[in-house]
């Protein structure tokens, strides 16, 4: 594994341990990852974070808030970076918990150099697909914002399965009307054909009710 120039990524290691935050540092530099490293938990929320694709590797014992209340506390802060949890006192319940709450790895401290590099790297996979999805949503929203009113309704019923018959019925228009609203809804979407315009109306309705 190991990362180009335009293909740039970040670990952010959080760990109380010096000399541990030291070694990983250059096991992810080795592989061409950007890293920050935090003794505490509270380091990591007060600093300024480059936004890039990557992952927080979180020990789990911190001063403070420990990693396991860190990694609960993430989503309400408005961080969506991926944990790969480290331990040198893990239990079962302990890994049962970090993982339901959603960390891509829990590894025992001592772990193997490439089972931290492959947890990483399946994080930060997991992140950039995150990113794209988040951005194809943008980008539809924004598509979708240039629709005329009535070209939405035309679209929504449209891909809810309503034919044009039944939508001209629906609003009080022409079939024929309906099918230009529909037309220009399909070009200004970027949509080719009925089923591309459902993904996109799908995916819309998804973003809207998160």
């Amino acid at each position: 594994m190991s990362y180009s120039p335009d293909d740039r990524a970040i670990v952010f290691i959080v760990d109380d341990d010096e000399a541990l935050r030291r070694a990983l540092d250059r096991l992810f530099r080795s592989v061409s990852l950007e890293t920050r490293s935090y003794g505490t938990a509270r380091e990591f929320i007060d600093a300024q974070r480059p936004d890039l694709p990557g992952c927080i590797v979180l020990d789990v014992r911190l001063p403070g808030i420990n990693g396991l209340e860190f990694q609960a506390q993430l989503g309400a802060l408005g961080i969506n970076l991926p944990v790969v949890l480290i331990t040198g006192h893990g239990d079962i319940p302990m890994t049962v918990r970090a993982m339901k709450a959603g960390a891509v790895d829990f590894l025992p401290k001592p772990f193997r150099d490439q089972d931290m590099l492959d947890a990483v790297s399946t994080a930060i996979n997991r992140d950039r697909s995150r990113r794209a999805a988040e951005d194809l949503t943008v980008g539809l929203k924004g598509r979708f914002a240039t629709l005329s009113t009535r070209e939405r309704e035309v679209m929504m019923l449209a891909t809810s399965g309503r034919m044009n018959k039944q939508i001209a019925g629906d609003l009080g228009l022409s079939e024929v009307t309906v099918k230009i609203h529909r037309g220009a809804a399909m070009r200004k979407m970027g949509a080719r054909t009925l089923a591309d315009l459902v993904r996109m109306a799908d995916a819309l309705n998804l973003a809207l009710e998160h």
